[in-house]
């Protein structure tokens, strides 16, 4: 894969501003980089907390699903909460189950089966609620492009409030672009026509968290029941990869803050499991340790495991269930080495590299992996990736994009080849009957504008700065800057030709390099590098010197702390 290293040279007194607010140049230069400019901005984005976080209420349809829900809550009628099984709808399903409950409210939960119900709610759900006495049912994480379904419901004589945060649909009539909204009675969602609120970033836990701010506002309910959830809703916002700024940054950092001390037995299980309870949290472990292993059950088994995780009330027991989505997880990370290994072959295999966007059917891939092979092979190659696999009822699968290409855009132009199809910009899920493959494979790259240029994956330098910069102080100060994810990225430093005194390789796989470099002025720094000896070593030959981009870090081992650099991209002069 190809890359273009480019440094940022954005301009402002960076001084001034360090001053300022007691932080060093190169925080300052960052700050500037990201577009954080302005008092305000600034201070919103070191200092920001959950008093930032805009009025709920402002949110089309908050106010009519708010009393709507409470008049259910009060005549003690009925509501089921549906929810997706990822991460984002199962947090934003216990999100609404927990404050609705605090409330006395009558209420249950469903959770789509990813492979006998797919993506969201169905007729068959909806069937089975009204069977059950279901009186209202309260999507969340889904169900904006599920007018089918909903007017199902509808017909059936049941209330249904729609909370999701995926782009709504559209079709052109006569060069605009109309939405084809589900006729439910409410629809939540901050991404429809004619919404003033100020953040339409949220992810599906964001959205069910701020109208159940609304909810207790109007039935003046305990606050506290809310904030305690604000871990559920920092989760659920890493792990659906929305973007880590404004609201969503200040969630996060909510959450991170609050963890530790979650008074939820089966969160606090999960971090017992995982020996977090002594570490400091980062959204790292949010995104790559807890995340994966709440959406394995989804994936292998059924995602109710979860919610039955955080709903249990004995400590013993919490354990246990963890300790089982640990081990599916461990399942889970196998099949996934697995199913890349045998994508990539394919790609070569039927010479597809050139393509511009990846179609991948591997028939017998289990579906739920779908979606995390296809992000393994979009960063192998930096082009937008479909991988699809053999379902019940035809071919269903996952894509994951690239900055640049809409992937739910792109598949609206040729809508009529699937069955069934949804997402936003970065990922989206489809299914379609197995003879229209080729056709879909063809019409995807047909319509692709993408160029050569596109595909360069390009590494966006903050500063170059010699490794001697790098205090103690200063990585403390860049913890400022965190957590780091989609539009908040962690800053890259680059340092130009160190010199490689001594290479020493760790690791059960032999994949974490440890390099002891000398700088020109013969100061020593120690650097990290996640990458297979195997490879390195190919790469290195007898070269004595290696330019990097990397981030500084503060190693500690057995009470004794050094800097320490993480090198993340790399060539050798």
């Amino acid at each position: 894969m190809k890359e273009k290293w480019v440094i940022l040279k954005k301009k402002a007194d960076f001084k001034e501003i360090g001053e300022k607010y007691k932080i060093d140049q190169v925080v300052a230069r960052i700050l500037r980089n990201r577009e954080i400019v302005g008092d305000k901005n600034i201070e919103e984005y070191l200092y920001g907390n959950i008093s930032l976080v805009s009025n709920p209420i402002t949110m089309k349809g908050v106010k009519e699903a708010s009393e709507l829900l409470k008049r259910k809550i009060q005549g003690e009628q009925h509501i089921r909460i549906v929810s997706d099984y990822d991460v984002d709808g199962v947090s934003s399903n216990y999100i609404l189950w927990k404050s609705l409950k605090e409330l006395g409210a009558k209420v249950d939960y469903q959770i789509p089966d990813r492979m006998k119900d797919g993506y969201g709610i169905n007729e068959d759900i909806i069937m089975k609620a009204k069977q059950d006495g279901v009186d209202c049912i309260l999507t969340c994480d889904n169900g904006i492009a599920a007018s089918d379904a909903i007017a199902y419901g509808k017909e059936l004589g049941m209330e249904i409030i729609v909370t999701d945060h995926h782009e709504v649909p559209f079709e052109i009539i006569e060069g605009e672009r109309v939405e084809k909204l589900p006729k439910a009675d409410v629809i939540v969602n901050p991404k429809q026509e004619g919404c003033l609120y100020s953040y339409p970033h949220l992810c599906g836990a964001g959205v069910a968290f701020q109208l159940m701010r609304a909810l207790y506002d109007l039935m003046n309910g305990d606050i506290e029941v809310i904030k305690n959830l604000i871990p559920f809703l920092g989760i659920a916002t890493v792990c659906d990869v929305v973007e880590l700024t404004k609201e969503n940054r200040i969630f996060v950092k909510e959450a991170l803050k609050s963890i530790k001390s979650t008074k939820n037995l089966g969160l606090r299980a999960l971090l017992d499991v995982y020996q977090l309870l002594d570490k400091e949290i980062a959204s790292y472990h949010f995104g790559f340790v807890i995340g994966p292993c709440m959406n394995a059950s989804g994936r292998l088994e059924s995602a109710k495991m979860v919610m039955e995780l955080f709903t249990e009330k004995d400590y013993e027991v919490a354990k246990e269930k963890a300790q089982v989505l640990k081990e599916l997880n461990e399942t889970r990370k196998e099949m996934t080495g697995e199913g890349v290994e045998e994508a990539l072959n394919l790609v070569e295999k039927e010479g597809c590299t050139e393509d511009s966007v990846l179609v991948i059917y591997i028939p017998d891939c289990h579906e739920s992996i779908a979606g995390i092979i296809a992000g393994r092979i979009k960063d192998t190659y930096h082009k937008p990736t479909f991988v699809l696999t053999r379902g019940k009822d035809g071919i269903k699968g996952s894509g994951r994009s690239i900055e640049g290409y809409h992937m739910f855009e792109e598949m609206i132009k040729i809508e009529d080849v699937f069955t069934k199809f949804g997402g936003h910009a970065m990922a989206a899920g489809c299914s379609l009957t197995e003879d229209r493959l080729d056709e879909f494979r063809r019409r995807i790259n047909d319509n692709c504008r993408l160029t050569e240029d596109d595909f360069t994956r390009k590494v966006v330098i903050d500063a170059d700065m010699p490794v001697d910069y790098v205090t103690f102080q200063l990585v403390e100060q860049l913890s400022l800057l965190e957590p780091f994810g989609m539009g908040n990225r962690k800053p890259v430093f680059a340092q130009r030709k160190l010199f490689i005194n001594q290479i020493r390789v760790f690791g059960k796989e032999r994949n974490v390099i440890r390099i002891d470099f000398l700088n020109e002025k013969g100061n020593k720094i120690q650097g990290i590098l996640f990458e297979s000896q195997e490879i390195f070593n190919e790469k290195k030959g007898t070269h004595q010197y290696m330019t990097c981009t990397y981030y500084p870090t503060i190693n500690e081992y057995q009470g004794y702390q050094n800097l320490q650099i993480t090198i993340q991209n790399y060539f050798f002069n």
